[in-house]
């Protein structure tokens, strides 16, 4: 399993509750009635303990045995589903020839294969081992199918799956999910007593919720650990992965990667990836891949090898300050900010425009542009959804046709091509301008777009859009979003005014 390590500025524990039943292994005693001690000064002795009655009450005792009962319950009906999944990855290298330059020197011949003429050294293949867990969630006939991560088997090219039982079955990667960090494995046996896990609905969990977590972790297969679930919606945007979290305290480690999240009701209510960590090792910060994330991703995978994801064609602009937000007039809404449109995508050729900030999707609200991008990411293509945004303050409903994502499409030229900030009195200190300028700041230019043909630089700031003056983030957005043939703007840099050329769409 990978580890995410973070450096935690202020680190704080929950109290764990930890329930034991006490068994009293009581010794006759020589003299009924009391304890004896059978010594002599400087000579060890021998003390009798005298017999007592139960020390934990009865009633008490029932609840942490019926408590304890449903682990074992729980335990006994869901890790027969719980495998190990042992990988080998095939990687190349390139060796470098440490007497390159002396060769070319003396004009002797490289030691590189035919391929590279000997200006690159040798090429080499090693293979590399690990393991992680993954849980049984489908069968078809003879072919069972098991639930993983991609960071586990994603690469592998050769896959072994381990029951509980310790039978061993080969494994063939069914397909992966890089941004889902999922990854489906089949193996085929006749035995119909293998079990399938029965997958929960990971949108009713709740905070405090008690959960149990079961893998393979260091390479021991078959363990459990237990704890509660301590949040929801925690983001994978820092380790680019665009699920939300539910993060729990039972104790997860390298190995449980892929390994199921369950319930009380021994249901899986998510697929455990990654932890938080300053030392590598557990800290009682553990994330689950909820599963409701993955049901429809499941059939993705069996039926085509891969997960379809539904594309919109916008870039959301994240680190929305309250500031930037009270600028653009969204300060009292939820969403994410669709700072720039691809030209010819499905936001396009909807009627998006940049600027746009989206608060709902088919009448559910977002809260944030990591939500945008789930509830988009299981839009199916060729569905017509309904997108709520806010534009110049007033709230707009646009339909828009999603598409599939693919590679191309990614690739796609963006509109402006650039992310405009407000003027505010760090900008304004930073790029060393006056306060009396009024506009936007132009950053992070895109390659190969409007705004990199009209040679529009990071740090010019753009005071009118096709003519007309802009003083303020919204008023920019207001006029972007009026262009529809051709663009320019005048822009201040140096001190001095000029207007850029003239783009056609």
């Amino acid at each position: 399993m990978k580890t995410w390590t973070k450096r935690l500025i202020c680190v704080t524990g929950a109290a764990a509750l930890t329930f034991a039943a006490v068994s009293i292994s009581c010794a006759k005693t020589p003299v009924s009635g009391s304890a004896q001690t059978l010594s002599s000064k400087g000579n060890a002795g021998t003390a009798y303990a005298e017999t007592r009655s139960q020390i934990v009450p009865q009633d008490s005792l029932k609840i942490v045995e019926a408590l304890q009962n449903s682990f074992r319950a729980i335990s006994d009906g869901v890790l027969p589903s719980v495998v190990e999944v042992d990988v080998t990855e095939t990687k190349t290298v390139q060796t470098i020839d440490p007497f390159e330059d002396f060769r070319k020197f003396f004009g002797l011949p490289g030691q590189g294969d035919d391929s590279d003429n000997g200006k690159k050294g040798r090429t080499r293949e090693y293979e590399t081992k690990g393991l992680g867990s993954g849980v049984i969630v489908r069968r078809t006939g003879n072919v069972l199918y098991v639930l993983t991560n991609n960071h586990v088997a994603g690469n592998a090219s050769k896959i072994s799956v381990k029951l509980n039982d310790g039978k061993e079955f080969e494994g063939k990667l069914v397909g992966a999910d890089s941004r889902m960090d999922i990854a489906l494995v089949s193996f085929e046996s006749k035995d119909k007593s293998i079990p399938v896990a029965i997958l929960g609905d990971s949108d009713a969990v709740k905070t405090g919720d008690i959960c149990l977590a079961m893998g393979a972790p260091l390479g021991y297969s078959q363990s459990v650990t237990q704890g509660i679930v301590s949040a929801k919606g925690r983001s994978g945007s820092g380790i680019g992965n665009i699920n939300d979290f539910i993060q729990t305290d039972a104790a997860i480690n390298q190995g449980n990667s892929g390994g199921p999240l369950v319930n009380i009701y021994g249901e899986v209510i998510g697929i455990n990836t990654w932890i938080a960590s300053q030392s590598g090792g557990s800290q009682g910060l553990g994330f689950s891949i909820p599963i409701n994330n993955i049901k429809s991703a499941i059939d993705s995978l069996i039926s085509k090898g891969k997960v379809v994801s539904g594309w919109l064609g916008v870039s959301l602009q994240s680190n929305l300050t309250n500031e930037f937000k009270e600028a653009l007039g969204i300060k009292d809404y939820e969403g994410g900010l669709a700072s720039q449109v691809f030209i010819d995508s499905p936001a396009y050729k909807g009627g998006i425009k940049p600027g746009d900030y989206i608060i709902a999707i088919d009448g559910t609200k977002v809260k944030s542009l990591d939500e945008v991008q789930r509830f988009v990411g299981r839009l199916e293509a060729g569905r017509t959804s309904v997108f709520t945004v806010i534009r110049g303050g007033e709230k707009l409903d646009i339909s828009v046709k999603i598409e599939e994502r693919t590679e191309k499409v990614e690739a796609g030229k963006s509109w402006p091509g650039f992310t405009a900030v407000p003027l505010t009195e760090d900008v304004l200190k930073e790029l060393e301008i006056e306060d009396k300028v009024k506009g936007v700041a132009v950053t992070n230019v895109m390659a190969k777009s409007p705004a990199a043909s009209l040679r529009l630089q990071s740090g010019d700031v753009i005071t009118a859009v096709n003519g007309k003056s802009v003083k303020n983030i919204k008023e920019f957005y207001t006029e972007l979003s009026k262009t529809d043939k051709s663009i320019n703007f005048d822009v201040y840099s140096n001190g001095g005014t000029i207007t850029t050329g003239t783009y056609k769409f």
